[in-house]
């Protein structure tokens, strides 16, 4: 193979560090890995169960749905995000099944972009979200959060950074990699603006059931009616309900906008997977009546590596993190960058951490650790870290 092969788009951007780091860490015995936010929780017995089931009864489990998903999952869809949102969805007309956010969102990004258009994404903002915009031609605009307020945002420079080129702002709230969640202040000032402006607000949710008790109250932009032609919402199961390896979620998005997504969708990946959208309608229609039990378990993890990391004062200072399952620490003890700061912590401590550089200008000098992974993975890697850089 030659690079004369490989398009100048693809070729100008990484894979995403946080699965670089998730592979260099595979190929070292021993590692401790904090890289990768993969819950360590079993998918719920209700939806394994429910999927087990129709595996036996229904003769089309194996076959393709429609292109924008199973009928009475997007009936189901429009049931829950309308109660959410006080307003009724259409099912036919706004909502799409997805294989996952990740993928919505790269959908979104072919279907709204053209080169040189503009993304405002925060700084810090989640990795993929930025090699997304790129490989679709865009170029990403970071709105910088204020680490010396908890990363918090500005509300009134977002109106700065947007041009004529600027089709739509990316939110994620509990921030990823932060753990911060966003004020109704801020969010409610991005709404405006898009709407002065004519942008779309693509609000990438992965993880507002991951909320903890002294945090601030989470505010759901999706929930304002002003704003229902301007925000494109995206759920994925990944998180709340342990299906990252279904790949499936969906989006609830303005009419006009679904017609041109789905040329998208149908040219990727034709449809989620059928089965996967059965479980994803297992876990709409039943209790969730595991998510108390996942979150005390975060809660738990979040305690513990808070309680390690202030062991460790000489090379890390952090902002606790208030939902979500990462912490996002800046690194005092000496280095060059986060990735030679990353690559040296995996090669002499077995220890694997995502360099924060890949989240943005503003994530430079810190990394990016999830705690989502068992308890004993959390205290292996900082009695590694404790280890080389000493108490």
């Amino acid at each position: 193979m030659t690079n004369a092969w490989v398009s100048r788009r693809v070729s100008s951007i990484a894979i995403s560090a946080i699965k670089e780091m998730a592979m260099r860490s595979a190929r070292v015995e021993g590692a401790a890995s904090l890289t990768w936010g993969v819950p360590t929780f079993r998918t719920p017995a209700h939806i394994r169960e429910s999927v087990a089931w129709e595996m036996q009864r229904d003769t089309e489990i194996g076959k393709y749905s429609l292109p924008d998903g199973l009928p009475e999952l997007r009936a189901a869809i429009a049931e829950s995000h309308g109660k959410t949102a006080g307003r009724a969805i259409d099912p036919d007309r706004e909502v799409i099944v997805t294989a996952g956010n990740i993928q919505g969102l790269n959908t979104l990004f072919h279907a709204l972009l053209d080169d040189g258009d503009e993304v405002v994404v925060t700084d810090p903002g989640f990795a993929s979200h930025i090699q997304q915009i790129q490989l679709c031609g865009g170029v990403p605009v970071y709105w910088t959060m204020k680490e010396d307020d908890g990363w918090s945002l500005d509300p009134d420079a977002l109106s700065g950074l947007v041009t004529d080129r600027t089709k739509a702002v990316v939110l994620v709230s509990p921030s990823n990699p932060t753990g911060r969640i966003l004020r109704e202040e801020a969010l409610r000032r991005a709404g405006e603006i898009a709407r002065e402006h004519g942008l779309l607000i693509l609000i990438d949710d992965p993880y507002c059931h991951f909320i903890y008790d002294d945090a601030a109250p989470f505010f759901d932009l999706a929930t304002l009616p002003e704003l229902a032609g301007h925000v494109a919402y995206l759920f994925t199961f990944s998180k709340a309900h342990a299906m990252s390896g279904w790949r499936v979620g969906y989006m609830v998005i303005p009419e006009a906008l679904k017609h041109e997504a789905l040329k998208v969708q149908d040219a990727t990946i034709i449809c989620p997977p059928r089965i996967s959208q059965v479980a994803a309608l297992a876990a709409l229609t039943k209790p969730a009546i595991h998510l108390p039990a996942f979150r005390e378990t975060l809660a738990r993890r979040r305690a513990l590596i808070s309680e390690r990391l202030d062991r460790v004062p000489h090379v890390f200072s952090y902002c606790p993190p208030e939902g979500a399952y990462y912490i996002f620490p800046r690194i005092l003890a000496d280095h060059t960058d986060s990735l030679e700061f990353a690559l040296t912590l995996l090669e002499h401590a077995k220890v694997t951490v995502t360099p924060g550089r890949a989240f943005g200008p503003a994530g430079e000098h810190h990394v990016r650790m999830a705690f989502c992974v068992e308890d004993d993975t959390i205290n292996a890697a900082f009695d590694h870290i404790e280890a080389y850089f000493g108490r």
